[in-house]
């Protein structure tokens, strides 16, 4: 199968999972890159850094139209992420590529269990605690800038137990939120873009967007508990079979 079917069929399915789940897609653009189209493990956290920030911002918009994006709650939680998204973004080149593919093996399982896990009920009462979510939004920057994910699955779930955001918009403010790190971690690797591989990259990005845009029409018709066991259960088969690799 050719570079340019599997770069469009990996684009579609980070797509819908992102545009449905307000995260989580991402985390499938690293090993795709890797073990579907060849790239290096920094080189691929590199491209889907460029993926995720675009795919973003474009299922960003679509949330916003609807009014679902805490802008002013966003902005904050993303603020403590820039600086450790940088800082990972300039060390993320420096780690042995083993390293690299274990420890996004381990987040990727993470993501899946937490996506699994019940989360508190929409508009529960919790207190708001401005370390707490500085701590959050900070941790998020790192892995951001580091594996080169968006961290949505992360952002998500502190988004709603932290910030006691409901469900709808605590998917559409973890764009937001997607979006800010992103684009500091690729700030700081802005140098290394140039030497991405577009004709594999451009038609990974169009998918993404295009995928993007039917996850939330998507999400509109299927339960989220439905979509975050399929997918949790994709990542899960990712995620060993990365950290299998690693230590090999």
């Amino acid at each position: 199968m050719s570079a340019l079917i599997l770069a469009l069929a990996a684009g579609g399915v980070m797509g819908l999972a992102l545009g449905a789940l307000g995260g989580g897609g991402s985390v499938l653009a690293v090993p795709a890159l890797i073990y579907l189209l060849g790239f290096s493990p920094v080189g691929a956290t590199t491209a889907s850094l460029v993926i995720v920030t675009i795919t973003s911002v474009t299922a960003l918009s679509a949330h916003a139209r609807d009014g679902n994006v805490r802008w002013r709650t966003g902005l904050l939680f993303a603020a403590a992420g820039i600086g450790p998204a940088m800082l990972g973004g300039a060390l993320a080149a420096r780690v042995p590529a083993a390293a690299l593919t274990a420890g996004f093996a381990v987040v990727a399982g993470a993501a899946a269990v937490r996506m699994l896990w019940p989360r508190p009920a929409a508009g529960s009462s919790v207190t708001v605690r401005p370390a707490r979510a500085a701590g959050a939004g900070a941790g998020l920057g790192a892995v951001t800038g580091v594996l080169g994910v968006g961290g949505g699955f992360l952002a998500v779930p502190a988004l709603v137990s932290v910030l006691d955001l409901r469900m709808r918009n605590a998917v559409a403010t973890s764009l937001l939120v997607i979006s800010v790190n992103s684009l500091a971690a690729l700030a700081m690797r802005a140098g290394t873009v140039e030497k991405l591989d577009w004709t594999v990259v451009g038609p990974f990005v169009g998918t993404a967007v295009l995928g993007a845009w039917d996850g939330k029409r998507l999400a509109a018709k299927v339960s989220g508990p439905t979509l975050q066991r399929i997918f949790a259960g994709v990542l899960l088969a990712v995620a060993a079979s990365m950290l299998i690799d690693a230590v090999r």
